[in-house]
């Protein structure tokens, strides 16, 4: 329910705030004082397109602010859960603000958002039937929402029918992509074929480069390596001239020295144990580089064999991949691939396999959809028509056509129309081709009528519904918009008394001209502010005593009326 919006320099508000209450609330005033311009601000909360053209002459900005009541509103609290926005309290704060430099700032209960955002809010909170949403009516995809909507069972077929719609049209379009491919497959084959075999060929191993790296390495490199040794062993070992002594000759005098001394002073006892030590390290060493030089066989033709592996592991490297790592993953992708191409004909089979099974699926779940879609299309259309004949229309008839298509579509196996004949012995033709703006206009309202107790959407507004109607089709208006207020809560902008009259709250719209500048107020209407807003909606004229006690009768009948519906529905 929408509690109170508040309008800061919106047009001819300058600045407003407006209570509304459950029920119908009924908004009239004089024309050009501002009733449309507040359900406008109202669509600045919904998500409408507004520029800085709205702002009020002399400002630099404009705001609107709105505050709902979301007791029992499941999905709408579900909605901002899901777009991480408080929900904590049960009133929903929605804050929208313009400024001549364009800045668009949305604040929902203290969080930024987007306009898109806003806009799928504004989808749960209220619906505005105007001439807009008559036309609306003749579109395919609203009539069907409407006949999809009026029972839950339908709804959920319809998922369970688009969830195998969609896979049956995803396998199609896997197998025209493999039709579509066919004719490149043997080019392809042919290169699949070339690269695998080039990988088999090569018997690549893990690491191999790196491997092969270091072996190519030590033999390119074996002359320098061999003197390296060489001197080495020489300084360890000596022998490399005439009374050279290496460093073991020299470290086992010392181990000598330290043990003559050791027997008459043992407190070097300690570092002849590290000089003996240090001796049994440097003999160990000694032999191992003698093996390592022993081991040395530089075979230039085992190099040139090395190198001329590395070259293929190159060249495969340059073509499929930086290491063999990537090249040996191309080899497994490109088996793969190959042995998809080669089973093209048995890929094929299984894809259509799968077609035509999901094909007697989707028709089975579209058969269950059209069969509740016809026995909800009897009940919709019958309490539609009832409601017509209540609207000044005695002759209409109307209902609502199901005729098989020729193929699926992601909304089932139908095609829908809505019939309708205004007059006697006229047959029904589509809505689009016969009903004129009036009648389209009341078969709008009979269809919120029927459907009101069924949509979740907490607020309705009608904004100048009754243009070009009067009298006793006014009146039957007046009890259709009545009916639906029962449900839920209704704004209606109206200039006629027999409407007004069934409100549960008057709000008055008054332009006036302060201090040189124009202002339109908003006023709750007491009882007898009520009657002669009535009376003068009435006469046209200021209330006379006759157009009050008029007012007063049109007001006591309507409360009869309300409380006969409202205990109808009860």
């Amino acid at each position: 329910m929408l509690k109170t919006l508040t309008v800061w320099n919106f047009a001819l508000l300058e600045h407003v705030q407006v209570e509304f209450d459950r029920g119908l609330n009924i908004l009239t005033g004089e024309t050009g004082a501002g009733k449309s311009i507040l359900i406008d601000s109202l669509g600045a909360i919904l998500g409408h397109r507004m520029t800085a053209d709205y702002i009020r002459t002399g400002c630099e900005w404009l705001r609107v602010e709105a505050v709902f009541d979301m007791e029992y509103q499941q999905d709408i609290h579900s909605f901002l859960l899901d777009q991480v926005i408080d929900d904590a309290d049960e009133n929903l704060i929605i804050t929208r603000q313009i400024t001549r430099a364009g800045k668009n700032m949305i604040i929902i209960n203290g969080c930024h958002v987007t306009l898109a955002v806003l806009k799928k809010l504004g989808e749960f909170l209220i619906d505005i039937h105007g001439q807009h949403e008559n036309q609306a009516l003749l579109r395919t995809e609203n009539q069907f929402a409407l006949l999809d909507g009026f029972e839950k069972d339908i709804g959920e077929q319809r998922e369970i029918y688009q969830k195998i719609y969609k896979d049956w049209q995803a396998c199609e379009a896997a197998l025209k992509e493999k039709e579509d491919a066919a004719r490149e497959y043997a080019q392809r084959l042919d290169m699949l074929r070339w690269q695998t075999n080039e990988i088999e060929a090569a018997q690549l191993k893990e690491k191999e480069d790196e491997t092969l790296e270091g072996e190519i390495k030590i033999l390119s490199n074996a002359e320098k390596i061999s003197d390296f040794v060489k001197e080495a062993f020489i300084a360890l070992d000596g022998g490399g001239g005439k009374n050279q002594q290496g460093a073991l000759s020299l470290l086992t005098s010392v181990k000598q020295n330290l043990e003559g001394l050791s027997r008459y002073d043992h407190s070097l006892n300690n570092t002849l144990q590290m000089v003996t030590d240090a001796c049994c390290q440097l003999q160990e060493s000694a032999y191992e580089i003698r093996d390592y030089s022993e081991n040395i066989n530089y075979s230039p033709q085992k190099l040139d064999k090395l190198q001329q592996r590395m070259d293929v592991i190159y060249k495969l490297c340059k073509k499929y991949g930086a290491t063999i790592e990537d090249v040996m993953e191309h080899y497994a992708k490109a088996k793969q691939e190959l042995v998809d191409i080669e089973n093209y004909d048995e890929t094929i089979e299984q894809l259509r396999k799968e077609i035509d099974t999901m094909a007697k699926q989707v028709r089975a779940e579209a058969n269950k959809l059209t069969a509740l879609r016809l026995s909800a299309a009897g009940k919709l259309s019958k309490a539609i028509e009832q409601h017509l004949l209540s609207l000044g229309m005695p002759n209409a008839k109307f209902y609502i056509k199901l005729t098989p298509l020729p193929k699926f579509t992601v909304s089932g196996a139908d095609d829908i129309v809505m019939m309708f004949s205004a007059n006697l012995g006229e047959t029904e033709k589509p809505i689009q081709k016969v009903a004129s703006g009036g009648e389209l206009s009341r078969i709008a309202l009979a269809i919120k009528a029927v459907t009101a107790a069924r949509d979740k959407i907490g607020v309705m507004v009608f904004d100048e519904i009754d243009t070009g109607i009067g009298g006793r089709t006014a009146q039957m208006v007046a009890e259709r918009i009545s009916l639906v207020a029962a449900y839920k809560q209704v704004l209606c902008i109206t200039h006629l008394p027999q409407i007004a009259c069934m409100a549960d709250v008057h709000l008055y719209i008054d332009k006036q001209v302060q201090r040189g500048k124009t202002v339109t107020e908003v006023k709750r209407l007491g009882k007898g502010e009520q009657l002669n807003e009535i009376a003068r909606m009435a006469s046209g004229v200021d209330a006379t005593v006759a157009s009050l006690d008029n007012a007063m009768e049109m007001v006591d009948n309507a409360k009869l009326k309300k409380e006969k519906q409202r205990k109808a529905i009860m």
